[in-house]
């Protein structure tokens, strides 16, 4: 885990608050390894914060699926097994079809722009081999589309499973020869283009399930 400089508390928000969201990012992203133990303490000293604020934000992502807190109170970031990979990658397959075709009738030529320079990033993190450069913006492809469904109830579940693969994704990635990561995010954007919801749904589907499929085969 990266090392960071200590967060004090402001007016914006509170302790734990703080250290929640920069936990779940970072767990979201990959930039925690899984089976990666964790101390209250650890994470209290990094960001400048008491032990209380630091359990909350534990607890609050342990009960996401994101971190595993014992009754002995060890953390750790979760290692998923193929059949949990598997199923967390059907829930993607029925949510996120959904909610891009929530977002088709938005989809203008900013957002196909935006969606593109965001997929050429993609592919610079890929050529660095850089896995969490690459979970982190193959993210930000997706959640961009998103937003246009105004549906934040599903996009919030569908955060909650991203949050939920994110270590295990990054080492399984770092694990396999990768191949052409952007050929889906390609036909997404062409369905976009062409404005053709079966095709989305069709591309957005195949995309979060074949990729998946490919790292844990």
């Amino acid at each position: 885990m990266q090392t960071h400089a200590k967060q004090p508390a402001d007016a914006t928000g509170s302790a734990h608050e703080q250290v929640y969201r920069a936990l779940r990012a970072r767990i979201m992203h990959g930039d925690i390894d899984p089976g990666q133990a964790l101390t209250l303490r650890g994470i209290g000293k990094e960001f400048g914060v008491s032990m209380t604020p630091a359990r909350e934000a534990v607890r609050r992502l342990a009960a996401e699926g994101a971190l595993t807190l014992s009754s002995s109170g060890r953390v750790t970031a979760p290692d998923l097994a193929a059949d949990r990979i598997e199923e967390l990658a059907a829930v993607r397959a029925l949510l996120e079809p959904e909610l891009a075709a929530r977002a088709l009738p938005r989809a203008h030529i900013a957002l196909i722009d935006r969606l593109r320079s965001i997929n050429a990033r993609v592919s610079e993190f890929v050529a660095k081999q850089d896995a969490v450069g690459y979970l982190r913006t193959n993210l930000e492809f997706h959640r961009t589309l998103y937003l246009r469904a105004q549906a934040p109830a599903m996009l919030a579940m569908a955060e909650t499973v991203w949050l939920q693969l994110g270590p295990t994704m990054r080492s399984l990635y770092e694990g396999r020869n990768r191949t052409d990561l952007q050929k889906h995010h390609r036909m997404i954007l062409a369905a976009l283009a062409a404005g053709d919801e079966p095709a989305l749904r069709l591309a957005v589907r195949t995309d979060v399930t074949q990729g998946l499929k490919m790292l844990v085969a």
